[in-house]
């Protein structure tokens, strides 16, 4: 492994840059170490700041180091680290004013070579552009803390999980509690803006971390996996649900809380969710971060989160708004991916291709925001493993 050292007036910076392949536990072992002598360093200079602001400065100083090196990035382009990992980035706004999508790709997240992380946020409300970017900038380092603090617990072996025996399930548990804990916190800080009241963003991200997958939906944005099955055909799998307020679970949620789930008459099979009686604003998914005009009445930030192993079979990942979903299928989404020639191409191929089939199949409908993440898992293209599409 390297350091790199950063310096500015008030502190001085030991950063970890790769950390060399080894077993799981020893890798936890040495990122709680070094993350947590990171953090303690800043405290001791910044002594009287909490530990959690200290410990969001030192995921910042991650993030920062992170652009300096060109592995974060947040406007349409690609990005490869030192893994496998390959991510092709593309938005295109809409024709109903500014472009509300905002993304992110970090590779070596965090400063391992291992680890990437992408997301994608489809903002919504008259101030839903800037509630996206808000939590595109908190999300990544407050999932770096949480992370380290569940690693911490689990190599000490405090944290209470019991009955697991595999580093898998282990790491997906950590994943999970992290996750629970970083949206519980950006929600509640983004309550302190008033720009959050009318206005929200979905969010979908995805964390690989070496050969496990990890998920999380809040809204109704779509990960979608491809994979060849035993004929040698490339074939998607569906990775999240598309949250909307009548899946049996969310309006059984909602109406608990005293919302309502309707459908308007101008909106047949549109279903939102409604105040019990005072007159606003309906949102037609039933979970995303911001919008606390509604959140009591059963609109939730926590996320649905799903995991896998990722295999040799497994070729690529899908994180697009719901711009591509709308005019687009998995097996269409897929087939255009596996067939742009260059894999750099691939998210702004997906994008193109949705814009044409909004012109074709809703005409005289304002096209929708519409942002895609194409994540390729391996060194070699799909295009170059005989891979017959279904």
């Amino acid at each position: 492994m390297y350091v790199g050292v950063t310096r500015s007036p008030n502190v001085s910076i030991i950063i970890l840059g790769r950390i060399c392949r080894c077993t799981w536990k020893q890798k936890m072992v040495q990122l709680s170490s070094i993350f947590t002598g990171f953090t303690k360093s800043l405290a001791i200079r910044n002594g009287k700041k909490s530990k959690h602001d200290v410990g969001r400065e030192a995921a910042d100083a991650l993030a920062k180091e992170a652009k300096k090196s060109e592995m974060i990035l947040t406007s349409p382009g690609c990005v490869a680290g030192v893994s496998e990992n390959l991510a092709a980035v593309f938005s295109k706004g809409g024709k109903k004013g500014t472009n509300q999508d905002r993304f992110i790709v970090w590779e070596d997240f965090g400063c391992q070579d291992d680890m990437i992380f992408c997301g994608v946020f489809d903002g919504h409300g008259p101030w839903g552009h800037l509630v996206a970017k808000r939590v595109r900038k908190l999300m990544p380092p407050a999932l770096l803390i949480n992370w380290q603090k569940w690693v911490a617990h689990t190599v000490d072996g405090t944290d209470g999980i019991n009955g697991i025996d595999t580093s898998c399930n282990i790491q997906c548990d950590i994943w999970k509690q992290s996750y629970f804990e970083t949206c519980s916190i950006i929600d509640q800080e983004l309550e302190q803006h008033a720009d959050s009241f009318y206005s929200g963003t979905t969010a979908l991200t995805l964390v690989r971390q070496g050969d496990l997958l990890v998920v999380a939906n809040a809204g109704d944005s779509r990960a979608v996996l491809a994979t060849t099955d035993d004929d040698g055909r490339l074939v998607p799998v569906q990775l999240t649900v598309d949250l909307k307020p009548n899946l049996p679970g969310e309006s059984e949620r909602i109406m608990q809380s005293k919302g309502r789930v309707l459908s308007c008459e101008d909106e047949p099979g549109v279903y939102r969710v409604w105040m019990p009686t005072v007159e606003g604003p309906g949102l037609a998914i039933s979970r995303a971060f911001g919008d606390y005009y509604i959140k009591d009445f059963g609109l939730i930030s926590e996320p649905e989160l799903t995991s896998r192993n990722i295999t040799h079979r497994d070729q690529f990942a899908i994180l697009a708004t719901d711009g591509v979903w709308d005019v687009m299928s998995n097996e269409e989404a897929v087939e255009i991916v596996c067939s742009t020639a260059e894999r750099e191409e691939a998210a702004k191929s997906l994008v193109e291709s949705a814009i044409c089939a909004w012109k074709r199949k809703r005409r005289g409908v304002p096209m929708d925001d519409i942002s895609a993440i194409c994540l390729f898992f391996h060194n070699i293209p799909p295009s170059k493993q005989q891979a017959k599409i279904v």
